[in-house]
């Protein structure tokens, strides 16, 4: 397991709670390293050189679509709700803008980690997007799409078929994008501890003084 100390110099500046963090990477390696570790020990799985890039494009696709699909799929669901809100139950009325708020604010906080996660290969906020996508906006969306008492339109399943697509997409995504970066933080530090012992075991010619 890495140390709290690499962790926090591999991650600059991060708009996470250091605790926060810390959690998610202890996650991420328990989670997205198994196979990993099972095939360095079987030797099997080359480090990867220091400097590759491993942000994943397909995810970063999925992303860019969902960054302007998320502004249509909300203004129509909110028309949507305004023709069917006086033919809802006093209570689904309250849980349907209860819905729209929690997902139109995990929104915004889900593609900010997103994006910071994949291109700056940061693996605590790529895993808080991950969990993000999968606990919350997943089944919220699944509920507006399949609970009928919300008295789901055609146009509204259609749009949340949608949705659950690209989420779908991005959790696939996300997860190889999770298993390569942290693979890739582990073979990091590694290598650091090799480069350490060799500079002890063969320290440089002092000059005289």
């Amino acid at each position: 397991m890495l140390s709290g100390g690499v962790m926090a110099s591999a991650a600059a500046a991060s708009p996470l709670p250091e605790p926060i963090r810390r959690r998610l990477s202890e996650l991420s390696q328990t989670v997205f390293l198994r196979e990993g570790r099972r095939g360095a020990q079987a030797g099997q799985r080359k480090p990867p050189a220091d400097d590759n890039l491993v942000s994943n494009l397909g995810l970063q696709i999925i992303l860019y679509f969902n960054l302007w699909y998320f502004p249509f799929w909300w203004s129509c669901t909110v028309i949507m709700l305004h023709l069917k809100f006086w033919q809802l139950m006093g209570y689904f009325q309250m849980v349907q803008i209860a819905i729209l708020v929690i997902v139109s604010l995990v929104e915004l906080i889900r593609m900010y980690l997103g994006y910071m996660g994949n291109l700056q290969e940061k693996v605590p906020e790529l895993a808080g997007f991950w969990l993000l996508t999968c606990l919350i906006q997943v089944p919220a969306v699944l509920y507006l799409c399949l609970y009928e008492k919300l008295l789901v339109l055609p146009v509204e399943k259609a749009l949340n078929s949608i949705y659950l697509a690209l989420f779908l997409g991005e959790l696939m995504t996300g997860f190889l994008a999770l298993r390569e970066m942290a693979s890739q933080l582990q073979s990091r530090f590694h290598l650091r501890q090799f480069d350490h012992l060799e500079e002890r075991a063969h320290p440089g010619p002092q000059l005289p003084v």
